[in-house]
C-alpha cells in the first residue's frame, strides 16, 4: 500500500519541485544565442544582423594562444566587446585562454575566471554571471568554483534541450551551429516547447581561426529571419533569470 501511494504522488512531487524551480513557466518557441570565443566576426557581422531582428545573445569570451589573440584579423579587441556590451549584449566568460576545465585545478580554474573578470571591469563590463565550458569538457571540480565565484549558468554541448526543471544550472546542454548541419538546427528549433529551452552555440560568422566551427554568415541570417519570422522569443542567457529560480535550481542534483 506504501508503495502504491509513493507511485501515485510522485507525478505531484515532480510537478512541486519544477514550480520551485520555475519562477513562471517556460514559453514555448524560447531560444538562447551563446557565442563562443571572441571571433571577430562577432562583432563586424553578427552583431548588426542580431540588432537587425531585435535578438538579444551572450558572447563568452576568452584570449586564445594558438592563432594568438593579438591577431585582430581572427579576434575581438577588448574595446569591441566593450562595445558589444554597451549595445546590450550580454558578456560571459570562457577562460582566460580556453582551458579547458579537465585541465586545471580549482585554483588555476579560479585565476583563469578572475582573469576575465578583471579584463571586464577594466573596460567598464559588468562582472560576468555565466560561463561556458571550452571545448565542452565539464568536471564536477568546476560545480564549487563557479558556485563561490556567483556563478548562474555554465553551459555545455550535449545537442539537446535544456530543461531547466530537471539540468544542472552549471550543465545547461546546448546544440552546435556548424555550416553542415542546417536540419539538425531546424529540428533543434522546433523542440522548444513544453517547458524545453534551446540553447545555441555558435562561433565565427564565419570562422577564419578555427574553420572546423565555421557558421556561413548568409545561413546564420537565414536562421535569423526564420526565428524571427515564426514569432520565437531570442535571448540572452542571462535573460532565463526572468523563469529560473537560481538558489532552487542550484539544488539540482548535477549528472555528469
Amino acid at each position: 500500500m506504501k508503495r502504491l501511494i509513493i507511485i501515485l504522488l510522485l507525478p505531484l512531487l515532480f510537478k512541486t519541485a519544477t514550480a520551485q524551480v520555475l519562477k513562471k513557466p517556460i514559453p514555448d518557441k524560447l531560444v538562447v544565442l551563446s557565442f563562443d570565443d571572441a571571433v571577430v566576426t562577432q562583432f563586424t557581422v553578427v552583431a548588426p544582423l542580431l540588432k537587425k531582428y531585435g535578438f538579444g545573445a551572450t558572447f563568452f569570451v576568452c584570449e586564445f594562444k594558438d592563432p594568438p589573440f593579438s591577431d585582430k584579423s581572427k579576434y575581438l579587441s577588448w574595446e569591441q566587446i566593450e562595445e558589444l556590451n554597451k549595445m546590450g549584449f550580454e558578456i560571459g566568460n570562457h577562460t582566460q585562454n580556453h582551458t579547458h576545465v579537465t585541465k586545471m585545478d580549482s585554483t588555476r580554474f579560479t585565476a583563469e575566471l578572475q582573469y576575465i573578470e578583471d579584463k571586464c571591469k577594466e573596460y567598464h563590463i559588468p562582472k560576468p554571471i555565466n560561463f561556458a565550458y571550452p571545448g565542452y569538457d565539464t568536471s564536477p571540480k568546476a560545480i564549487n568554483v563557479l558556485k563561490a565565484k556567483g556563478y548562474e549558468f555554465a553551459r555545455a554541448g550535449l545537442d539537446r534541450t535544456y530543461d531547466p526543471a530537471v539540468d544542472h544550472p552549471y550543465l545547461m546542454p546546448s546544440f552546435t551551429m556548424l555550416a553542415n548541419n542546417r536540419q539538425a538546427i531546424y529540428d533543434a528549433f522546433a523542440l522548444a516547447k513544453d517547458g524545453k529551452v534551446v540553447i545555441l552555440t555558435i562561433h565565427g560568422v564565419p570562422d577564419i581561426a578555427h574553420a572546423w566551427v565555421n557558421t556561413p554568415p548568409e545561413l546564420f541570417e537565414e536562421y535569423l529571419k526564420y526565428l524571427h519570422d515564426n514569432h520565437y522569443e531570442v535571448i540572452a542567457m542571462r535573460d532565463l533569470k526572468a523563469y529560473i529560480n537560481i538558489d532552487k535550481a542550484l539544488q539540482l542534483k548535477p549528472v555528469f
